[in-house]
């Protein structure tokens, strides 16, 4: 099963998330698919907190990709 999910980079207590495609059977910060965005919790500025790539995760949907429950609480709140 394929899941957009988040992979956790950044030092320590900096965190810095990727938002990525990957298997579900895969390590968190293991191979991906492909990266469609980026998250950084710690940003000031609401526009450059989340990067994704609306287009990309609508088609990773439609063929069947399941979104995590981070993911989605980011998708509607940073919809733009």
């Amino acid at each position: 099963m394929v899941k957009i999910r988040l992979a956790r980079h950044g030092s320590n207590k900096r965190p810095f998330y990727k938002i990525i495609v990957a298997d579900n059977r895969r390590a968190r910060n293991g191979r991906f698919i492909e990266k469609i965005g980026f998250f950084n919790p710690l940003q000031k500025d609401k526009n450059k907190k989340v990067s994704m790539k609306i287009k990309r995760i609508a088609f990773w949907i439609k063929n069947g990709a399941i979104l995590s429950e981070r993911v989605k609480n980011i998708c509607k709140t940073y919809n733009k």
